[in-house]
């Protein structure tokens, strides 16, 4: 393949489509975060993960888990653990069978903090789908997420 292969070209336009979508869509809820409850995106999105273990078998996630479900570091989410810990809205305490482990719950206050904001959160993103369904570049992408569907093969 060369630079200018249909395929390559193909490719990189649909990465660049896919990349300004998401960097659309998480400026868009990061403002109405930021502005309606003093959270970011990436404090919203631990506050969503955590508050969703239970106390069942497997039910509780471990550092690394909660690292790859909200797309940072381990280094980087323990940073953020802590500032949402020092902010009463995360508590942790090691793993009664692993000492080795650490677990973080969301507080009462987190946990009213985070309905307060889901319904910011599931507005914003609705209104940066609208906007961009506008633009034809991102029409194909924005119809996808809004359904559901993964395209299976666009090549």
């Amino acid at each position: 393949m060369t630079a200018t292969d249909p395929a390559l070209t193909a490719l990189a336009s649909g990465w660049g489509a896919l990349s300004l979508l998401h960097g659309r869509i998480e400026t868009h809820i990061e403002r109405a975060l930021q502005s309606g409850h003093d959270l970011s995106v990436r404090e919203y999105s631990l506050l969503d993960v955590l508050s969703r273990q239970h106390d069942g078998v497997g039910g509780h996630l471990q550092m690394k888990q909660v690292a790859d479900a909200v797309v940072l570091s381990q280094s980087a989410t323990t940073r953020l653990v802590s500032r949402l810990e020092d902010r009463g809205l995360l508590s942790r305490y090691l793993c009664p069978t692993d000492r080795r482990g650490i677990y973080a719950d969301v507080t009462p206050t987190g946990l009213t903090l985070l309905e307060e904001a889901r319904p910011t959160n599931d507005g914003a993103l609705r209104e940066a789908l609208d906007e961009a369904a506008a633009h034809p570049e991102l029409a194909f992408l924005v119809s996808a997420v809004k359904s559901g569907d993964a395209p299976s093969d666009r090549t």
